[in-house]
């Protein structure tokens, strides 16, 4: 598997921070872009996805990992305040995503469900429970990546439940961590 490629760091290095809304907008791409990539690997091994509704659960569940995961590093770099608009921007904009890829990709008819406010629920929950786990290094711990496996384990046929959450834990998550983690960097600090 190919690993994405991302810009990691800012065209023009200014002088000011970047606006949280901003870096959120930046941010809020690359993991929409990791989540799908999520997917499509699953996909490409042989997992069955069967349903566009599965898939965007599938993302709507690893987007909420990629979040906390941004929290986590966010923690030490910027002040709370800033912190807490970049995660709400985060998850405002990955909601705005979510809907507006549903609503193209496998729209319902006559249904009046708001997608947006149903991720932010999902996150919320999510954030929540991987609140409880400990990182490593800067890096999710055993807990965290077999709760992130559990939770698109339940999503998953039953002929992949076996074998799915040693995909995430070994393959789909190292490599997601680590394309965070460098953006992270990019985005959040400056040079001094």
């Amino acid at each position: 598997m190919k690993p994405i490629r991302i810009k990691t760091t800012w065209f023009k290095k200014d002088e000011e921070p970047k606006d949280p809304k901003e870096i959120a907008s930046v941010l809020a791409l690359i993991m929409w872009r990791l989540a799908d990539k999520f997917t499509a690997n699953l996909s490409t091994a042989d997992y069955d996805i069967i349903t566009p509704q599965r898939g965007f659960i599938l993302m709507a569940e690893y987007l909420a990992f990629e979040v906390q995961y941004a929290d986590r590093l966010a923690y030490n770099r910027i002040d709370d305040a800033t912190r807490t608009a970049f995660i709400q921007a985060l998850g405002k904009r990955l909601a705005e995503m979510m809907e507006e890829n549903i609503l193209e990709i496998a729209p319902h008819d006559g249904e009046d469900y708001d997608h947006q406010a149903g991720f932010i629920d999902l996150l919320n929950r999510r954030l929540a429970d991987y609140a409880a786990f400990d990182m490593v290094d800067e890096k999710p711990g055993f807990a965290t990546l077999n709760y992130l496996g559990n939770n698109i384990r339940e999503v998953m046929d039953k002929r992949d439940q076996p074998w799915i959450i040693d995909q995430i834990m070994e393959i789909e998550a190292p490599e997601t961590v680590a394309s965070i983690q460098k953006t992270m960097r990019g985005l959040l600090e400056t040079e001094e």
